[in-house]
């Protein structure tokens, strides 16, 4: 039984940071590609970062330079370093993995008052 974890949101003021962590079971967790997405109230789901299995990440235009992505295969966990958050930041982020986005978690909500 696969399962994604998330974990990290929370209330935060306009610049400030937060670290979202991911944690997976029941997958090759070294093998697969990770990434975070969010959906903000009223809007289509959209991808945030993803990192692959090889080390590769790559990341939306609007969060170039203020979040990273990384992961810890040791540990079956991916993080999602989120730094000079802003309001429209906010959302609810969901960690997903595989290749297709095969398994998803349920999310963890992220909130950034101006």
């Amino acid at each position: 039984q696969v399962q994604l974890v998330e974990s990290g949101g929370g209330l935060v003021q306009a610049g400030g940071s937060l670290r979202l962590s991911c944690l997976a079971s029941g997958i090759i967790f070294r093998l697969n590609r990770m990434a975070w997405y969010r959906q903000a109230p009223g809007k289509q789901r959209e991808l945030v970062a993803a990192t692959t299995s090889g080390g590769y990440r790559n990341y939306a235009d609007s969060v170039k330079g203020r979040f990273t992505i990384s992961r810890d295969n040791a540990k079956n966990t991916v993080y999602l370093q989120m730094n000079s958050l802003k309001p429209e930041d906010t959302a609810v982020y969901y960690c997903a993995a595989g290749d297709r986005n095969n398994f998803w978690g349920q999310g963890t909500q992220v909130t950034v008052s101006s």
